[in-house]
């Protein structure tokens, strides 16, 4: 920070002490500095508890990639992060016994060991001069910059660490629903109990699935059904046994739904009563080919939908993989559709039975299609197992779709049948989190039966059955 002075006062020790006096005075913001892959980052002192060097972190499977493990802080068990991976920063391939600068952080209650290149020291500055960040400052998103300061003729980039590591479902506690652990899981969309592959008839469109000047016309949402009572009783039956919640995303196949749930009991709506009689309801609303591998035609209509895409890596995010079927159908569509690009897909779920088995996942012979017969071969005990190349595009994480952490930017966004098994709130946090996280470039495909619209400055069109979201 330079000195000031008045043009007409002699410039002499005795001034230049007073000043640095009244600056050190005036400091109210101190903030912890460090680099990431030479550039200058800080972190409030506040958040700080201490620094440390550590190495021989403790591996835990299923876990983000950035993650390096657990470690043991003097009784604590904490989470290590590596704060160069968070940001998909290269980062040199790591010794085992290399030991590592750590920032030992407090969030939330919330304790957790952020790796950095090197720690360089405390700055006392004024809070004042923090300036608003700017997408060219670092190589980070821009929402987990708190904002800039210039000190000493160095420029930090300071972090917003409670955006980075803090919950986001703590967003408006209040409007959260009893059961809390549920509403904010992601749904298994794979249940073979789900499967049914009659969704409700679409508008029609080009012949030609890559014409994407067709925009989808939304299923009009009818006037609200004579039998209001019996109309609310099902909504609440459904969020409250299968927490799939009617919203403004799915209310026109609800309305759909029920009518067609009025003329099969007779003019009189049943009501749900019981797990099963909500499963009976929802059966047509899952998308097609759920709880299986794809078919050729479903398979082919991806294909026909990815855009050109010329960039050397391409991420995509999986929401809600369950088992795995859909990934690996995904996956082999976009290793034919990019081949010189290195593809790699983020696929999360909550079922941790479901996201451990996956990496061993099988093909059964009646389920070999063109798309996947190329990609697989025989494993030691005859069954058809995934290539290599395959499993490497893919990776399998244990993670709420609230609580994700850092994604790099996104190219393709897979999200069928789970913003339904979210509340209203919920709902709109992911989509916000959607707009942050697709490349401009990108393209979000949620539920054949999920409907955002226009609304938040998505454009909507459709590619045979699949409906295409692109900002």
């Amino acid at each position: 920070m330079e000195l000031v002075t008045d043009v007409n006062t002699q410039l002499t020790a005795e001034n230049i002490a007073d000043e640095k006096e009244r600056i050190v005075a005036n400091v109210d913001f101190k903030m912890v500095s460090f680099s990431l892959a030479g550039k200058d980052y800080a972190i409030d002192i506040m958040k700080v508890k201490e620094i440390a060097k550590a190495g021989r972190f403790t591996y835990v499977p299923n876990t983000s990639h950035f993650v390096l493990g657990v470690y043991n802080l003097r009784g604590d068990i904490i989470p290590i992060i590596d704060l160069r991976l968070f940001f998909n920063i290269p980062v040199p391939e790591r010794s085992a016994n290399k030991v590592e600068n750590m920032i030992i952080v407090s969030i939330e209650e919330q304790i957790f060991g952020v790796v950095v290149d090197a720690i360089d020291k405390v700055v006392g500055i004024q809070k004042s001069s923090i300036q608003p960040p700017h997408p060219l400052f670092g190589d980070i998103n821009i929402k987990y910059i708190y904002g800039v300061v210039e000190n000493a003729d160095r420029l930090y980039i300071l972090l917003d660490i409670e955006r980075i590591f803090g919950s986001k479902s703590s967003v408006k506690e209040e409007s959260k629903p009893k059961d809390e652990s549920a509403s904010l899981a992601l749904v298994d969309a794979e249940d073979p109990q789900n499967i049914n592959q009659n969704p409700i008839e679409k508008p029609s469109v080009s012949k030609n699935n890559q014409n994407f000047s067709e925009v989808k016309e939304p299923l009009s949402v009818p006037e609200e059904p004579k039998e209001s009572a019996d109309y609310t009783f099902i909504k609440e039956s459904l969020a409250s046994q299968k927490k799939f919640y009617t919203t403004s995303i799915n209310e026109a196949w609800v309305n759909h739904r029920y009518n067609e749930w009025v003329e099969k009991s007779g003019g009189t709506a049943k009501q749900l009563l019981s797990a099963s009689d909500c499963d009976e309801f929802l059966k047509p609303f899952y998308s097609t080919c759920t709880g299986k591998f794809w078919s050729e035609a479903y398979s082919n209509s991806v294909y026909k939908l990815l855009p050109e895409n010329a960039a050397k890596q391409i991420n995509v995010w999986n929401l809600g993989c369950g088992k795995g079927y859909e990934t690996y159908s995904l996956a082999c569509v976009l290793k034919k559709r990019y081949p010189e690009s290195r593809v790699r897909i983020f696929a999360q779920d909550i079922d941790l039975i479901s996201i451990s088995n996956a990496p061993m996942l099988t093909v059964p012979d009646a389920a070999v299609t063109s798309w996947i017969k190329p990609y697989i071969s025989k494993n030691v005990s005859g069954a058809n197992a995934f290539i290599q190349d395959i499993k490497d595009m893919i990776l399998f994480e244990y993670h709420d779709c609230l609580n994700t952490g850092n994604m790099p930017s996104s190219d393709i966004i897979f999200c069928r049948d789970v913003l339904s098994f979210l509340p209203s709130q919920s709902q709109e946090l992911l989509l916000e989190t959607f707009t942050d996280q697709l490349k401009g470039n990108g393209i979000l495909i949620l539920g054949e039966n999920e409907n955002i619209g226009v609304n938040g400055g998505w454009q909507e069109k459709m590619s045979g059955s699949i409906v295409v979201y692109t900002k």
